[in-house]
């Protein structure tokens, strides 16, 4: 057990100075006394995902909020996030006071997500209805489709790394994949064909892709909407735990296409 937890904090500090790095903050910033904003500037080891310099990134661990913002919205951010408790810059009714300021500069929030980590003491290998292959970037190269985009990036397919795959025969049932999104963490996402849910297959297939990406020195991390009960339901099967919270402003324009579909 002592090895696990000793595990488990080296996990969190890689994330944490991940985070620091993006918000232009100290990784002690995220459990100050008090709330935090920062001036977001280009960050070129950041998640390959997130644009730096942000316009606004909000960011807990569950200690302090941390915000990283443009000079122009950087006095708006820091009255949002200033005398609450940090959980409640990601709620509404609060959120909606954030999204009317953001309406002023044109741009609306866009993501909010729930990032997990591996628990050292929870992650274990599950057993699959189905055989699993360990799957490099060459074999990915005929997967790239929508009915895999939960798992694969592709509109980046060079992002991905590595994967997990459960065939039925020839027929690929599940993948769990994931991306090199910065230099000591990859992402891992998953998708299972609509006739094999419910087996236990994607938690299956987490739980031996985390073991793989750590066995090569990264920090594995997941994420989801906080809506998406069944993908939260996965990553606690598969052994994570929450970790952070993020909240990501884009262009109004950008978040109109999105909800579009």
């Amino acid at each position: 057990m002592r090895d696990a937890l000793m595990r488990n904090r080296e996990i969190l500090e890689t994330a944490l100075a991940q985070s620091a790095l993006e918000c232009g903050c100290a990784p002690e910033d995220f459990f100050a006394p008090e709330n935090r904003a920062f001036l977001s500037r280009y960050e070129p080891r950041a998640r390959r995902y997130l644009e730096t310099p942000a316009f606004c990134e909000l960011v807990s661990y569950g200690g302090s909020a941390v915000a990283s913002a443009a000079p122009e919205f950087l006095e708006e951010a820091r009255a949002y996030i200033s005398g609450v408790p940090a959980d409640r810059c990601f709620e509404p009714p609060r959120i909606h006071l954030l999204e009317e300021t953001l309406g002023k500069y044109g741009r609306s929030v866009c993501f909010l997500g729930e990032y997990f980590l591996p628990d050292m003491e929870a992650l274990r290998p599950l057993s699959c209805p189905l055989p699993v292959r360990i799957l490099g970037p060459e074999e990915l190269a005929g997967w790239y489709a929508p009915e895999w985009g939960m798992a694969l990036t592709l509109d980046c397919p060079e992002a991905d790394v590595l994967a997990a795959g459960a065939f039925d025969g020839d027929a690929l049932a599940g993948l769990a994949a994931c991306s090199a999104d910065c230099a000591g963490m990859w992402q891992i996402g998953v998708d299972v064909a609509p006739p094999y849910r419910r087996q236990g297959i994607a938690a299956a297939l987490v739980s031996r892709l985390a073991e793989e990406i750590l066995s090569r020195g990264k920090v594995p991390f997941y994420c989801c909407a906080w809506s998406n009960l069944a993908s939260a339901r996965t990553a606690y099967r598969a052994g994570f735990r929450p970790a952070w919270v993020q909240l990501t402003a884009k262009s109004a324009e950008f978040a109109r296409r999105l909800a579009r579909g």
